[in-house]
């Protein structure tokens, strides 16, 4: 089902300013710890003593193997945001060299991409993750590529000096190695290594720029605390890391690449109408948890939102939230009107010929649909849409009143889209009030 209205008064998108700016990031990690956002940490009493006091560096890391992020990198994104506006100092890596092996998958072997596309995707990624921090301040912004330290270094230092320090015991444990190793697909040693060569960034980004935590997603805890014990024996000191929490639903179902189901952070991929749509459905059981980790309301709005789901669940208020939230931080205000003035007016609520035909032709996208010459008969879209089972159904309908083209109701039985067509050769097919379908015209 698709939902239409919005919050009466949008919240603007925050303003990128490296400076601290709201209250709730004087406990920063009290902050994270209510947003559910520490699903597993180093010790905890160290590292809220040590978010407590003077900025430090922090860093999280992002692998360009594909040509977006998605959003289980927004919740790193967002992380690392909040951490920026507590003032703290955040180093956003996109793995230049790691990206060349991949970590493992607990099921199969990657696909190893060529050098020059994951060079391509290192300079699409860095400016997606450039969107969300700020570059200004004392505690700007800085940008790293792994391939700038492990590009020169020849595989007998590389063993030498980092690899004495890993036990083979330890790194079969880790959760991904430790299933392929049990599975027939078995594991490489390109992909086994991967777990070394992350280790090796904490400790140069340790080296180079006093970095002492690393944020991650929880699935990534074995490669996390390859850097932590890494610094400890080559360096003799303590650093930290935080993982988050993996983003499901409620009934347990993953987002992702490897799920074949990813949200992309690039419109191209996602576009803004799926992506709101996306949020715009959340589940009652899970949306407040999801207001949490990737709005920045404040916890008062939260918890009323929480008391709108429980009292009157049908407004969906909340999900209006969540979804113009989220939509206005990653595509911007705009994008997130035009959507929503697309949502209203496939129902009838809005003018279609205004819309911009990008918008309207993603809204269609995400519909049953069909491409068909502008004189096919209107009966005949309806059973190729899927809206009725037989063409004798759809002409029934339209005797009954109840088919539109483009929210006009047709009046004749063997009416065709000729005339009707919007421009960009679309057209919206719509049975009663809430069964809708999109037809591209040929």
């Amino acid at each position: 089902m698709l939902f239409v209205s919005h919050p009466e008064t949008p919240s603007p998108q925050p303003a990128l300013s490296s400076q601290r700016n709201d209250a709730s990031f004087d406990d920063i990690w009290e902050e994270l710890n209510w947003r559910g956002l520490v699903h597993v940490s180093t010790d905890a009493v160290t590292l809220k003593s040590l978010l407590a006091g003077p900025p430090i560096t922090f860093y999280c890391g992002f692998d360009p193997t594909a040509p977006s992020l998605h959003l289980g990198n927004l919740v790193q994104l967002l992380t690392m945001r909040r951490l920026q506006l507590a003032g703290h100092r955040p180093l956003g890596l996109v793995g230049g060299s790691t990206g060349l092996i991949g970590d493992p998958r607990p099921t199969a072997e990657r696909v190893l991409n060529t050098r020059d596309t994951v060079a391509e995707w290192v300079g699409y990624l860095r400016a997606q993750v450039s969107r969300f921090l700020s570059g200004e301040g004392d505690n700007a912004l800085r940008m790293v590529n792994n391939l700038d330290w492990t590009a020169g270094l020849s595989a007998i230092d590389f063993l030498r000096d980092i690899g004495k320090y890993f036990r083979i015991g330890t790194m079969v444990k880790k959760d991904a190695v430790s299933a392929r190793l049990n599975s027939a697909e078995g594991i490489s040693y390109t992909e086994f290594s991967y777990q070394v060569l992350q280790g090796l960034d904490y400790l140069q980004l340790y080296r180079d720029h006093g970095c002492v935590l690393q944020t991650g997603g929880s699935d990534q805890w074995g490669n996390l605390t390859s850097g932590t014990d890494l610094i400890h024996k080559a360096e003799g000191v303590s650093v930290h890391a935080i993982g988050t929490p993996l983003i499901t639903n409620s009934d347990g179902t993953k987002f992702g690449k490897s799920e074949g189901n990813a949200i992309w952070l690039e419109p191209s991929m996602t576009s803004p109408y799926a992506f709101y749509q996306f949020w715009l459905n959340t589940d009652d059981a899970d949306v407040i948890f999801r207001l949490r980790v990737f709005t920045f309301l404040d916890r008062t709005e939260i918890d009323r939102l929480a008391e709108a789901v429980a009292t009157e669940p049908f407004k969906r208020e909340a999900q209006r939230a969540l979804a113009w939230e989220v939509t206005t931080l990653v595509h911007g205000p705009e994008a997130t009107e035009s959507v929503i003035a697309a949502a209203a007016a496939l129902f009838g609520q809005g003018d279609l010929a205004v819309l911009d035909a990008g918008t309207l032709e993603s809204a269609l996208r995400e519909l049953p649909n069909t491409t068909s010459p502008a004189s096919t008969p209107v009966a005949q879209l309806l059973l190729d849409t899927g809206l009725t089972t037989s063409a004798g159904e759809g002409r029934r309908a339209i005797a009954q009143g109840g088919v539109y083209v483009n929210n006009a109701r047709v009046e004749s039985e063997a009416a065709t889209l000729e005339g009707t067509v919007l421009p960009g050769g679309f057209a919206v097919l719509r049975r009663g009030k809430k069964t809708l379908a999109g037809v591209f015209v040929e």
